[in-house]
């Protein structure tokens, strides 16, 4: 009967977990470049109270094991990177990635992150950064007579100042990529930093073999499915209640064994 308490109880911890990873998905639905995640579970040791027997009788079947689990373990968070829908902003300075890849930002600590999210500003200084202020690399600079901005989808920047009519470049953005993108870390602010899973970071243009487009005046939205959420949390909520069942079902079963003594 105690085995049964544990396996509900680690039944109703690990639909907890995923209620609240689905939870974090639908308050990000309208979160630029989000990635949604889920959870991912693993069945715990087996506890073998019977070995299978092999027979030396011809005529007599080997006999099965009896295995009985000790419940499920949360091991995992996988994020997808399945591409969001582009919108259109006409903004000049809204960049999306049409396919992989990732924008690379400087953090204050001079370390690099990596973010799907192009709603670049420009600051005080000119500089191009995100919403945090972050510098975007490759860190480029803007004159205060620039009259129009243009991103091409090889990630080539170009800027037309007042009264010139030939625009000048001033850079050109270096998209990265990674061999697992499902092992980044998330650290908030629309920002992933690399793992060990993850792998060392493989730099290249937009638009070249195996990197995503660059798309001027568009944004990349959550790639979360509502409907596949709501879905996936009744689901969980079920379970929940299931399990809960089973500990108020043992918790019976126990009150009538005592009961037994007493009759």
């Amino acid at each position: 009967m105690n085995r049964a308490l544990r396996t509900a109880a680690t039944g109703m911890y690990a639909q907890q977990l995923n209620v609240e990873i689905m939870a974090n998905n639908l308050a990000n639905v309208n979160t630029t470049g989000f990635k949604k995640s889920r959870a991912e579970f693993q069945d715990l040791m087996y506890q073998t109270l019977k070995v299978s027997e092999r027979s030396q009788n011809p005529n007599v079947q080997d006999s099965t094991e009896i295995q009985v689990g000790n419940g499920t373990l949360p091991v995992a968070t996988l994020k997808s990177f399945a591409q969001g829908d582009l919108q259109p902003t006409n903004n000049p300075l809204d960049v999306s990635i049409q396919g992989e890849g990732f924008l690379q930002v400087r953090r204050p600590d001079g370390s690099v992150a990596y973010s799907r999210d192009g709603a670049l500003k420009i600051s005080g200084e000119g500089t191009l950064v995100t919403a945090q202020g972050y510098i975007v690399e490759p860190g480029v600079s803007f004159s205060s007579d620039t009259n129009s901005i243009m991103i091409s989808r090889d990630g080539v920047i170009e800027a037309t100042a007042v009264g010139d009519t030939v625009p000048v470049k001033l850079g050109q953005f270096e998209l990265a990529k990674f061999i697992n993108p499902a092992g980044l870390r998330s650290i908030g602010n629309n920002l992933y930093v690399e793992t060990a899973a993850s792998g060392r970071p493989i730099n290249g243009a937009a638009g070249s073999e195996g990197f995503g487009e660059l798309q001027q005046n568009f944004l990349e939205s959550s790639n979360v499915d509502i409907v596949e959420e709501m879905v996936n949390m009744i689901t969980a909520q079920r379970a929940y209640e299931i399990n809960s069942k089973t500990i108020k079902t043992v918790e019976e079963m126990l009150s009538m064994a005592n009961n037994l003594k007493r009759g």
